[in-house]
């Protein structure tokens, strides 16, 4: 746990979902000190794909609120929150609210003064996950943070990859078992409501690494993103666009971003 140190006094972690903090850290949570996390969307996105069931997005949205208090409970975090509450940012869209989301970020970051950031790869998975990296890398410039990163997944040759980075290079990775294990899988259980997508994550195994020098100029790698693929109404270039904007209405617009090594 030497190499985590940063990590395990008073960390904010940002996900973009409920459910992101147990795969990407339900176990590394169980040994930071003072751990706050934030989710930087609903969970709930506007397609009647995700929430039929549940009857209405907005109902929807109240599950994934309600399981994010009992999975983090699992673990013994009651300190929490979500960007922009209560108009919470919806699933899939954070992209198009980074504004809103940044000033909601550095009121927070103020509020708490974390000694470090925990956030998501900028991996082309998720729209929302590569905003957080983004979020996160520029929150780290304002207030002089370490920031590290957890890999989700990505899509690349025509399959998802899972749990590691798409260029592995400085993780350490943290291996699960007995009660801190159980504990994480009683996170995985307590979002009910993610069961199917949750069962192709392993809650054995978590890795991590101080946060890349990404280029947010450029999408993440040059083949099909996961979400392009997926379809989805967005699309790489459109989240560097939407970085940029948010870049020059900031302080450090004259601050290149250094390209990923």
């Amino acid at each position: 746990m030497d190499d985590l140190r940063p990590l395990l006094g008073r960390t904010l972690v940002l996900v973009a979902h409920p459910d992101d903090e147990a795969v990407g850290c339900g176990g590394l949570l169980q040994r930071i000190a003072d751990p706050i996390v934030v989710f930087a969307t609903d969970g709930a996105p506007r397609s009647d794909f995700f929430w039929k069931q549940y009857g209405s997005r907005e109902e929807y949205a109240r599950i994934r609120i309600r399981e994010a208090e009992n999975a983090l409970a699992a673990v013994g975090i009651a300190h929490f929150h979500f960007l922009a509450e209560p108009n919470s940012i919806v699933d899939q869209e954070l992209h198009t609210q980074l504004g809103r989301a940044y000033e909601a970020l550095i009121e927070i970051v103020d509020l708490e003064m974390p000694d470090a950031m925990l956030t998501l790869a900028y991996e082309g998975g998720h729209p929302d996950h590569d905003s957080c990296c983004f979020l996160a890398s520029l929150a780290a410039r304002q207030f002089g943070l370490p920031v590290w990163e957890m890999p989700l997944y990505y899509r690349i040759g025509g399959r998802i990859e899972r749990q590691q980075f798409f260029h592995p290079a400085g993780e350490f990775e943290l291996e699960l078992a007995g009660n801190e294990l159980a504990r994480k899988q009683k996170m995985f259980s307590s979002h009910a409501s993610q069961a199917e997508t949750l069962r192709e994550f392993s809650p054995q195994i978590e890795r991590f690494r101080p946060v890349r020098a990404y280029d947010f100029s450029r999408p993440p790698y040059e083949a099909q993103l996961n979400y392009e693929a997926w379809q989805w109404p967005m699309n790489g270039p459109d989240l560097c666009r939407a970085f940029d904007q948010l870049l020059q209405k900031t302080s450090f617009n004259k601050q290149p971003w250094g390209t990923a090594a």
